[in-house]
């Protein structure tokens, strides 16, 4: 797939074609990310998962059931292709995890970028090639239409705890889109602020982060789920004590805003 042109994958709106340019673009960034400081990892992490994110919620809510139907083998294929997107699911939750600096860091993004490299091998040379044996160009450029729909409105951050297949995935994706969305807002001026405003902002990612990962504990999300991808863990409420931390450091630093 990687040796086509964009007529050969069916046309600027074929599935394959906008499949082939976020996978360059992939590719970009993890050289970005190999080269980058400790400063700038989390910046190039950022763009990253709004790559990846949304990019494989669009695969598994509108190409992975039509492959399912279409190929012979397509149960077992996808499958290989969810446990990899379940793997980065729980690479980036750990990454979070770990404080910067840590040196169980460099092992994990090590193994991120190479899951990330596979699931992209077994895309292009294995799954997309049959795809496109069997769809008409028609049939790619409807596909096209309705990932990038999916893409659009879909969650741009980890959730492990989420099916990767309808319904769960599907019922996921409004309520987990806005509170990614708004963290992502959040953590683009956190990265590149101040030391001040690092410090305002950091309490306010963290409460967006734990209210979405209450939200994917809840049942409906997980209907649907192979069990080989499933992802057990504890189920946290909803952090009240810090989302006050949060807006009272929040309005702090808007009174001394003020004062200034």
């Amino acid at each position: 797939m990687a040796e086509q042109s964009v007529e050969e994958l069916g046309g600027p709106i074929s599935v394959l074609t906008r499949q082939k340019g976020d996978h360059v673009r992939l590719n970009e960034l993890l050289e970005e990310l190999q080269a980058a400081s400790d400063v700038e990892q989390q910046r190039v992490l950022l763009r990253i998962y709004r790559l990846v994110f949304p990019h494989a919620f669009a695969e598994e809510s509108v190409l992975w059931p039509v492959m399912r139907r279409v190929l012979p083998d397509g149960e077992e294929l996808t499958l290989q292709v969810e446990q990899e997107h379940q793997e980065v699911n729980e690479l980036v939750t750990r990454l979070e995890r770990l404080p910067q600096g840590s040196p169980e860091r460099a092992p994990v993004l090590d193994r991120l970028v190479e899951v990330l490299r596979e699931d992209v091998r077994d895309e292009e040379d294995e799954l997309f090639p049959r795809l496109q044996n069997l769809v008409s160009r028609g049939r790619l450029q409807l596909l096209g239409l309705a990932w990038e729909g999916v893409r659009r409105v879909a969650p741009t951050r980890a959730h492990p705890i989420v099916a990767r297949r309808p319904p769960g995935n599907v019922v996921a994706a409004l309520p987990l889109s806005l509170l990614d969305r708004l963290r992502d807002a959040v953590d683009a001026r956190r990265y590149s602020g101040t030391g001040a405003l690092r410090g305002v902002l950091a309490p306010i990612s963290g409460v967006l982060t734990k209210a979405s990962h209450a939200v994917e504990h809840l049942p409906m999300m997980r209907r649907g789920e192979d069990p080989s991808t499933r992802y057990e863990g504890r189920a946290p409420g909803f952090p009240w004590a810090t989302a006050a931390g949060a807006a009272a450091a929040l309005a702090a630093f808007a009174l001394l805003r003020r004062r200034r």
